[in-house]
């Protein structure tokens, strides 16, 4: 089917990673820029004033993207379009090749009210106008960190706040990332950094992250924490459950999937180091 647009987005070198690629968080800066940039153009730019809010992001990572000077292209499409969410699918593309296919689910909210609202029948007929089927990705799982899980700090920045004045979707990547940094360096100092698991023989390659929008999270001095723990171990890869929380009121903000998979320096599948198992084995995930 062909895509509702097709839009360029530069690369910058800050958005390269240890490994010399761009970081799997960066991609999903890529599909806002696109989706963004896509509502701006069409007949429902107003929506990004009034209020839309992201609900969900599944991304599946299928090749590294590198550093060019020529912008990667993300090709977007409309999915199902309900009373108040609708569905964006996009595929990050590179030299032709694909590097990352997403899914993006999103809800119209009135900020006055503090609740969703319904679009109006110009607003939906817009995205109907538009829409089409979605190949849909491969489900996950239901868990969340346990009572056992890895817990550590998380300090909101002011720069992770959006025009709306909450923390930005984008950055929930980044901080689903520091938790899981936290906890693999606990089990095994060596991974600590990705230059000391190179070091060590073997390096983690993001492959699938969906992250789940709960709440909405505030900037304050007081850090917010960060829960993660382990869902699965298989023999060359993993699949993690994060949280984003607040320690002092209970409030579960977000809730993410990670799958990673162990690689040697060239980036093919190696089975998962043994001591690293037995140390991620100390955080279990419980199935919802």
């Amino acid at each position: 089917m062909k895509p509702a647009a097709v839009i360029e987005v530069p690369l910058r070198w800050v958005d390269l990673d240890a490994q010399g690629h761009v970081n799997n968080a960066i991609i999903a800066d890529y599909l806002q820029e696109a989706r963004v940039r896509f509502l701006l153009e069409g007949a429902n730019a107003a929506l990004l004033g009034n209020g839309t809010l992201v609900v969900g992001h599944q991304v599946e990572y299928l090749a590294p993207v590198e550093f060019r000077n020529e912008p990667v292209e993300v090709r977007l499409w409309v999915g199902d379009v309900g009373a108040s969410r609708f569905t964006i699918g996009y595929q990050v593309v590179q030299g032709g090749v694909v590097a990352a296919r997403a899914r993006t689910l999103l809800c119209v909210f009135d900020f006055g009210t503090g609740r969703p609202r319904r679009m109006t029948p110009d607003e939906r007929a817009w995205f109907t106008d538009h829409s089409g089927p979605l190949e849909p990705l491969r489900p996950l799982g239901s868990w969340r960190p346990g009572e056992r899980a890895h817990t550590a700090p998380l300090t909101v920045r002011w720069t992770d706040l959006d025009a709306y004045g909450h923390v930005n979707n984008v950055r929930f990547f980044d901080f689903v990332a520091e938790a899981r940094v936290h906890m693999s360096s606990e089990a095994d100092p060596a991974g600590n950094r990705m230059s000391a698991a190179g070091g060590a023989g073997y390096l983690w390659m993001v492959v699938r992250q969906d992250v789940d929008y709960l709440a909405q999270l505030d900037h304050r001095l007081e850090p917010y924490q960060s829960r993660v723990a382990v869902a699965e171990i298989g023999r060359t890869s993993m699949t993690l459950v994060a949280e984003v929380t607040d320690p002092l009121a209970g409030t579960v903000h977000a809730r993410a999937r990670s799958v990673l998979v162990c690689g040697d320096r060239s980036g093919r599948p190696i089975p998962v180091p043994d001591d690293l198992r037995h140390g991620l084995e100390t955080w279990p995930a419980e199935p919802v």
